[in-house]
């Protein structure tokens, strides 16, 4: 810490330093003060951190679960457990300075909805705020973000656009990544080219933009009361499809049962490879899957377990090719609405 100008101090003091005994808004330290005095307090409460997400936490009692995420100072509750939801209200209440807003409706920048069917989210005012910002409230809308067969890659002779004004639409766009399964691929796709930005890669941005017009408000649905036991999972891969490095995309749905629900069946990975199918089934070692050999023999030992199926699907219904490859129109849709949005 240093002395304001012109303050004076005696050669007494001047080799002390202040210890701190709070932390306060504006210091580096603060947040981590903060969340480290609150983890501790949550422990002591019984609840145990997420090893994926450390800012959420979990109780389980007599077979039911509470849980909550936490951002900054800000958080949401939920849960099958009213009376433990109640308790730890009481005791967020006696440890810190927080009060109760009600059944949640809008947390950054997402929109929270109910009725009978569910619980919708949705980033629509988001969205209108990001058409407005770049000019394009007033564009024409296409019914898809990304045109089916599209390939970007970076030419040697390609005129180049600002980088600031490629950057923040995409910067804002990945945002909404969060709850909008449609604008995933396409994301992934224009966010590659960051750095040496081109005119064709303005356009497949400003194509996004005109998708979002077309459906600002495309909401998710969370189903309730739906007797789903099991855990489904779609996969899917392009090989090597990437014109400028050869890399390949993957991506993968995960539907799951209800909130802290085990899993009393084999977990159903659907694949429409039907090659990847039967060598994962084939005790009988191929020459020409040496280079997997170790991750075959792992997916087996699974199989053998009866932790995991793994069906072969046809690819009309592979829903995960919308995170893996441009697609048409009707196909995108068709998705969209078996994914429940």
């Amino acid at each position: 810490m240093e002395l304001p100008p012109r303050c004076m101090m005696s050669k007494t003091y001047s080799q002390k330093v202040y210890k701190l005994q709070k932390a306060l808004y504006g210091l580096k330290q603060s947040p981590r003060a903060w969340f480290g005095r609150f983890t501790k307090s949550m422990r002591a409460f019984g609840y145990h951190q997420s090893n994926s997400d450390h800012t959420l936490f979990l109780k389980k009692k007599q077979g039911k679960i509470t849980a909550f995420i936490v951002y900054v100072d800000d958080m949401v509750v939920t849960g099958n457990d009213p009376e433990e939801r109640e308790a730890l209200q009481g005791h967020l209440s006696r440890e810190f300075k927080m009060k109760d807003l009600g059944p949640l409706k809008y947390f950054l920048g997402i929109e929270v909805s109910r009725s009978n069917k569910g619980i919708f989210l949705s980033q629509r005012k988001y969205a209108l705020d990001l058409l407005r910002e770049t000019g394009m409230l007033a564009c024409q809308p296409v019914d898809i973000p990304v045109e089916e067969g599209l390939k970007l890659r970076i030419e040697s002779n390609q005129v180049s656009v600002d980088k600031g004004r490629y950057q923040r639409p995409v910067g804002r766009l990945m945002y909404l990544a969060h709850t909008r399964l449609d604008l995933a691929y396409a994301l992934s796709i224009v966010s590659q080219y960051m750095h040496n930005p081109g005119e064709q890669h303005m356009n497949a941005v400003l194509r996004i933009l005109r998708y979002l017009k077309f459906a600002p408000g495309q909401e998710i649905l969370f189903t309730k009361n739906e007797d789903h036991q099991s855990v489904d999972v779609y996969t899917d891969a392009d090989w090597a499809g990437a014109i400028d490095d050869m890399h390949s995309t993957s991506g993968y749905f995960t539907f799951v049962g209800d909130l802290g629900c085990v899993s009393k069946q084999p977990i159903k990975l659907y694949c429409d490879n039907k090659a990847a199918c039967d060598i994962s089934h084939n005790p009988v070692q191929h020459d020409r899957t040496k280079r997997v050999e170790i991750d075959r023999f792992f997916i087996k030992e699974k199989l053998d377990e009866k932790i995991g199926e793994l069906p072969h699907i046809r690819s009309e219904d592979q829903l995960a090719d919308i995170l893996t490859k441009a697609v048409s129109s009707r196909v995108f849709s068709k998705f969209l609405s078996k994914l429940g949005m």
